[in-house]
């Protein structure tokens, strides 16, 4: 197999090098962090500027973990901005490489297969990865760091691992240097995919590192973590059979529409079922929207002492918020009890293509249509006007979330008043 050369480039603390950006000041020694003050000092941190880890306060805590001798600017999210710092930076990778060799990771990581465009420009891999970062840094003020690897593997680890320790934020593994140079590292949560869960696992096989694993008999892997052991044993030998263009064939099976929100505060139980149905509600707007009916609905509770879930199969195929939030609330009121306090609340809707879409010998196809046509005209409307521009009564209960959640993105502020 012929060998290949991948960048896995990061932003570092990128919303709070965004805020920093914005204002004009230096993303490596402002003292940011990115929350919403506005809901509760529990409120968690989306970012935490480089300057501010350096005191030892960490990514995602909360307001009122930071210790009150530290001055520091309190930045509230701004989804669409960040949003556009993206474009942008994604805009620089362009003028150099192809998007069929590009994978966005994550808002503020991207994945690209940079083999061709070495022999192209006449480059080494390390020089190029510096140019891109100055160019990242030049055009939008954000600092970067990039993971090179012989396989998508590799750079993920050597992003995650080396490259922290690499004045110029660079780090890069091949098999070999990743054996040499790796194989005894501890922890091994500090490996991309290694999570607290199976580090655990790990431990009481008495396996602490790398090398362990890649040792250690097979079989008994096999039985204790079933299919993903394969992945596991290849990743502690540094392989990885998975490139580029798997990644842009793959296709997935199934598909889910899901949404959740933590609350800002404990729910009642009937406040609860306010939150529940403009969440539903909007559900069924997105399932319409995307040609799509569901046949399972599933919902999730956080609550003060657990975790609570359940899920229920339709008689009907359908996208009809009647059918859906009734099967919805049925649930809940087996789930909950009255004296619960509930802090989050979340569903999941299965997505069957709409040509699936199937009523039972008891529905009234007159309703069917006449709630059809009001959904369309509603979804018409929000379209060319906003999602505020139609509301229903429930959205104005003072408990109600619905028509503050329409002004963000992906659950956080906009920055759109």
């Amino acid at each position: 197999m012929e060998n290949r050369v991948y960048f896995v480039i990061d932003m570092k603390s990128f919303f709070a090098s965004v805020e920093c950006a914005e204002r004009g000041l230096d993303p490596m020694t402002t003292r940011l962090v990115v929350a919403d003050k506005e809901r509760t000092e529990k409120t968690i941190c989306l970012a935490v500027s480089p300057a501010m880890k350096a005191l030892g306060v960490k990514n995602r805590c909360r307001l009122f973990q930071i210790p009150n001798n530290i001055d520091y600017i309190i930045a509230k999210p701004r989804m669409k901005k960040y949003i556009e710092y993206n474009v942008k930076i994604y805009g620089i990778y362009l003028k150099y490489i192809d998007k069929k060799d590009i994978h966005v990771y994550s808002i503020d990581e991207c994945i690209i297969d940079v083999t061709d465009y070495l022999k192209l420009y006449n480059i080494k891999a390390k020089p190029f990865a510096l140019k891109l970062i100055k160019e990242i840094k030049e055009t939008v003020n954000i600092p970067a760091t990039c993971g090179i690897g012989t396989n998508m593997y590799l750079a993920k680890v050597a992003l995650g691992i080396t490259a922290k320790k690499s004045k110029d934020g660079i780090g890069w593994l091949n098999e070999e240097k990743f054996k040499r140079e790796l194989w005894f590292h501890k922890p091994l949560s500090d490996f991309w995919g290694i999570s607290s869960g199976i580090e655990n696992h790990l431990a009481r096989l008495g396996i602490y590192d790398m090398h362990g694993i890649a040792t250690y008999d097979e079989d008994i892997l096999y039985k204790e973590f079933g299919i993903n052991a394969e992945i596991i044993i290849d990743h502690s030998k540094g392989i990885e059979p998975v490139r580029m263009e798997d990644i842009k064939n793959y296709k997935n099976k199934s598909k889910s529409i899901s949404q959740s929100q933590v609350l800002s505060r404990a729910y009642s139980y009937d406040e609860g079922i306010i939150i529940l149905k403009e969440m539903i509600n909007d559900g069924c707007l997105n399932l319409a929207k995307q040609h799509y009916v569901t046949n399972v609905v599933s919902i999730g509770l956080r609550i003060d002492n657990g975790y609570k879930h359940a899920s229920s199969k339709l008689t009907v195929s359908t996208n009809l918020y009647s059918y859906i939030a009734e099967e919805a609330i049925k649930l809940y009121k087996k789930l909950v009890d009255k004296n619960d306090q509930i802090r989050g609340i979340g569903y999941s809707f299965s997505a069957i293509p709409e040509s699936f879409e199937q009523y039972d010998l008891f529905s009234d196809t007159k309703i069917i249509d006449k709630e059809k046509k009001l959904r369309d005209s509603i979804i018409g409307i929000k379209d060319k006007l906003g999602k505020n521009s139609v509301i229903k009564a429930i959205d104005l209960d003072e408990s109600a979330t619905q028509i503050e959640r329409n002004k963000m993105i992906g659950g956080h502020n906009s920055g759109e008043d």
